[in-house]
């Protein structure tokens, strides 16, 4: 693909692991920290020109030190409350001549370059393209209080989002300014770019690319590890 100006990647590694019951994303996985599986895929796919990863405040120190070892220039910076403003704080460090940024939760692994590289050649021609798998299971609407199901949603249009996710750079600065002034919160960043009409598309990504979120997650990822370099 050609590219058209620079492209950053947005790390994010900031979260206080509360679902999975400590920050599993600078625990081991086999021989490394879990954040370093992804920085690594980003740091060997030629698309990428500059990566800021974001961590907790507490730990800036000890990944700063990590990271030196790996011979490429990672900026390393401390999180905000909410995911978006971790976000934001990792895209003002980007180079200014970056066009497009690739956004990525450290908790996914299995990334691949070519992943990597489909959601950034949508983003070429879209506002932005986010990673997803179709929905193969039945998805029901229930009431939060009683548990009753509300209603049937036909799965045929339903995607589960995962990262990466390629937006327009200046695109994403304006989406991100908007959600603080307007005290809008967000579980990702391609639910704000949809909220202001930009044109986000979707691209298959595979079932490897999953989030390790609780403990079971945790021991699929080392079944895979495992099954990898067996």
């Amino acid at each position: 693909m050609e590219k058209v100006g620079k492209i950053g990647a947005v790390i994010v590694a900031a979260g206080s692991g509360l679902r999975f019951g400590e920050k599993k994303q600078f625990k081991l996985l086999g021989e490394k920290p879990l954040y370093l599986y992804s920085l690594q895929q980003f740091i060997g796919c030629s698309l990428i020109d500059d990566i800021v990863l974001v961590v907790p405040t507490e730990l800036q120190d000890t990944i700063s030190t990590e990271v030196s070892m790996l011979k490429h220039k990672i900026k390393v910076v401390i999180g905000g409350k909410l995911r978006q403003d971790s976000v934001s704080v990792g895209i003002d460090r980007l180079s200014p001549e970056c066009k497009i940024v690739c956004v990525h939760d450290a908790a996914r692994p299995f990334i691949s370059h070519d992943l990597i590289r489909k959601v950034i050649d949508s983003c070429n021609t879209n506002d932005g393209a986010v990673a997803a798998m179709p929905a193969h299971d039945t998805v029901k609407e229930i009431n939060t209080n009683n548990n009753r199901i509300n209603r049937t949603i036909p799965r045929e249009n339903i995607w589960l989002a995962q990262t990466p996710q390629a937006f327009s750079l200046s695109q994403l600065k304006k989406a991100l300014l908007y959600a603080k002034q307007n005290k809008i919160a967000v579980t990702d960043e391609a639910a704000l770019m949809e909220k202001l009409n930009y044109n986000i598309v979707v691209v298959e990504g595979n079932s490897d690319n999953f989030k390790i979120t609780t403990q079971g997650d945790w021991k699929l990822a080392e079944l895979m590890l495992e099954k990898k370099y067996d």
